[in-house]
């Protein structure tokens, strides 16, 4: 698709061009898609990609389980979830600073029954433990989610300011190889691919 000097190049003019800001920047890629019908269910996307060289910052996971004690995230119970259901704020406030959730399969149903209309909308429904749980939090915790619903684009974080243009690099061509593969049409689907800070304006990737 693009190749990774392309991209190395355009992370280094968004950091050139970026102001020094007061907090960490994340650092975003955005694929603007074209030729492609969102009315079709097919073509819209709730995706989840492990970024090879990492977020910068670790993604938060919440794990819903009443068996597992342990494990390298946030446990809550089916009790818990029960008392978040009553609390429509807590619940939201819960949603919007999780990333990912994960679920023992028992539990999927509690989940659905008391937290669905919080977690189904944005589109963070857990995902069910299978195998290693540990394995899983630590993937997901360098991990983005890829959505594409209503409007045909699709941006990211694949990593911080703090990591260097080749990391960064290399975390976008797994955004843009999963895209790739993802898509009806690989890259005809892609209109043009564009990198930013935060608070920077973006830079396009390529002369495509």
């Amino acid at each position: 698709m693009f190749e990774k000097e392309e991209l190395k190049e355009a992370i280094k003019k968004v950091r050139e061009s970026s102001k020094k800001r007061n907090f960490v920047q994340s650092v975003e890629l955005i694929v603007n898609l074209k030729d492609l019908d969102l009315k079709k269910p097919e073509n819209r996307m709730n995706e989840v990609v492990f970024l090879p060289k990492g977020r910068g910052k670790e993604a938060k996971v919440v794990l819903f389980s009443d068996s597992i004690k342990e494990a390298e995230c946030e446990i809550l119970s089916s009790k818990e979830i029960e008392l978040l259901a009553k609390n429509k704020r807590e619940a939201k406030k819960l949603a919007n600073k999780t990333d990912f959730f994960l679920a023992e399969p028992v539990l999927m149903p509690v989940v659905g029954r008391y937290l669905g209309i919080v977690l189904g909308p944005r589109g963070k429904m857990p995902k069910v433990v299978s195998g290693d749980v540990n394995a899983m939090v630590r993937s997901l915790k360098n991990s983005v989610r890829i959505k594409v619903k209503d409007n045909p684009t699709v941006q990211c974080m694949i990593g911080t300011e703090g990591m260097g243009d080749e990391e960064l690099a290399e975390n976008a061509l797994a955004v843009l190889k999963f895209l790739e593969e993802k898509l009806p049409k690989g890259r005809k689907n892609v209109r043009n691919v564009l990198v930013k800070f935060t608070m920077s304006k973006p830079v396009k990737v390529g002369k495509g």
